[in-house]
């Protein structure tokens, strides 16, 4: 069988599929893929051998990325808080704060996961943390082991959609937007989640007292003065380092880059003043930072690798067509987006969603006329989601690795069942009232292309579809028709 034009983009999606299906590695899948069918597309002249001469300039543009610095930063911050003891002491202290209601190491652990996705943005980090520290804690008071193990899960995945989380900086690169203005964005519809999970604790103490017990008076051994004193010891602290961190970026003061390095400055700083800074901890910090960042950027080269031939073989114009032609216009487009995202998040880590699939999906929004701050905030949302949902939920993984052995898997699966609802339901308010990622960033204004004006070189390598220099023979089946020469194709 001749692969034609029409047929190369499709292929090339699924072999992508059964790459990664397969259990390959995803950098490695991508970059493969990516080069085989620059070689069959070259072989068939269908492609320009041309094409590949973009490569080391895309791969030096993604080294000399400057935005993509935030992530080690950010990264080491949120280690070196979590190896120092921080949420140990934030949930040992919440805990004697709300030990007197009914669910209040429930409501500390939801506040505790705030606190912790606002200053290590790793869904990893704040689920093991908490699952370590407060699950057995719970199960010793009579929690229910469902709601104990639903609300770690729920509130450890605040880390993907609370500022400084990781998943916004690689989602503000790929879409091409501020960072500054994802995580602004994603400030209120965050803050909404956690007030949405805290209610939810409410409900259940209300209508089943007996699944969320008070502490015992012997278990809150702080009151009074010594109470508020060991609050504000605690809770300033990484208060204060929040405030530096993200209100430095939201002020205009700091990039997001100087604002992860003054964070990784800052943490060193908390944990010296706890005598809890040592070569080991710095050791153990920088080699999982190295390990998360080179995993990081590794999957970035290979995707630009595949995003070279697949765009060279008419893929984003495939995509485009095949999205522009589901029924609802916009609406339907964003319900479709949000399935496939949700799916994907049962098998994929974000970080692979954000390089494969946003690169497709975002141009097709933008020609929908879809605020693109706001489609990054709705897909963190909904990755958030996905990531807790049975049976492949990545923060069940996470806290089945460390609960004890008296926690049965079943009650974590049938535990986050209703923190999956609470999920979703904050993700339709946020589709349904746009307007609320925008309270902090304002509305963003519309520019008027009437006078703009586009000169793209002749022999640009770096961009484009199966037109121009990539085209050696044949015709886009989406487009213009090939030119061989690389001569702009004339206006119609």
């Amino acid at each position: 069988m001749v692969l034609t034009h029409e047929m190369m983009a499709p292929v090339m999606f699924g072999g992508l599929a059964i790459m990664l299906l397969s259990g390959f590695p995803v950098a490695f899948a991508l970059a493969a893929n990516g080069m085989l069918f620059a070689a069959i597309g070259i072989e068939a002249g269908l492609l320009h051998p041309a094409l590949l001469q973009a490569l080391p300039q895309r791969i030096f543009g993604i080294m000399g990325n400057q935005v993509l610095l935030a992530i080690p930063f950010f990264t080491f911050m949120g280690i070196i808080l979590e190896k120092s003891g921080m949420a140990e002491d934030l949930l040992d202290t919440i805990g004697q704060l709300f030990g007197t209601i009914r669910g209040g190491i429930a409501y500390a652990v939801i506040f505790v996961g705030a606190l912790l996705a606002a200053t290590t943005g790793v869904l990893a980090a704040s689920v093991i943390a908490m699952g370590l520290i407060s699950l057995p804690v719970m199960i010793r008071y009579g929690y229910d082991m469902r709601i104990a193990t639903g609300v770690i899960c729920a509130s450890g995945t605040l880390a993907q959609v609370l500022p400084p989380s990781l998943v916004l900086i690689v989602m503000a690169d790929v879409l091409g937007v501020s960072v500054g203005d994802m995580y602004l964005g994603s400030v209120v519809p965050g803050l909404m989640l956690v007030g949405m999970l805290a209610l939810f604790i409410m409900a259940v103490s209300i209508i089943k007292p007996k699944m969320l017990p008070a502490l015992p008076p012997e278990a809150r051994t702080l009151r009074g003065w010594a109470l508020f004193s060991h609050v504000m010891l605690v809770m300033v602290p990484p208060l204060v380092l929040i405030f530096l961190v993200l209100g430095t970026i939201f002020m205009g003061i700091a990039t997001p880059t100087e604002g992860g390095a003054m964070g990784a400055v800052g943490a060193m700083a908390l944990a010296a003043l706890k005598g809890r800074m040592n070569v080991k901890l710095l050791r153990e910090a920088s080699k999982s930072t190295a390990l998360l960042t080179t995993f990081v950027m590794f999957i970035l080269v290979g995707s630009t690798v595949f995003s070279l031939s697949f765009r060279a073989l008419d893929g984003d114009l495939w995509v485009e067509h095949l999205f522009l032609r589901i029924p609802g216009g916009e609406m339907g487009f964003i319900v479709v987006v949000n399935l496939i995202v949700f799916a994907l998040g049962f098998f994929i880590d974000f970080f692979e969603i954000a390089f494969i699939v946003l690169p497709l999906l975002a141009p097709v929004a933008d020609k929908l006329g879809i605020d693109l701050v706001w489609f990054g905030v709705m897909i963190g949302m909904n990755m958030q989601t996905s990531f807790l949902t049975p049976p492949f939920g990545f923060a069940l993984f996470y806290l089945r690795s460390v609960a004890p052995k008296e926690v049965p898997t079943i009650a974590i699966y049938r535990g986050v069942i209703p923190f999956v609802t609470v999920q979703v339901l904050a993700l339709l308010l946020v589709i349904a009232f746009p307007a609320m990622v925008y309270t902090l960033i304002g509305e963003h204004k519309k520019v008027d292309a009437t006078n703009v004006r586009i000169e793209a070189p002749t022999n640009d390598y770096t961009s484009g579809s199966g037109g121009g220099i990539y085209g050696g023979g044949g015709n886009s089946p989406y487009g213009a028709p090939a030119n061989p020469y690389g001569e702009p194709a004339p206006a119609k």
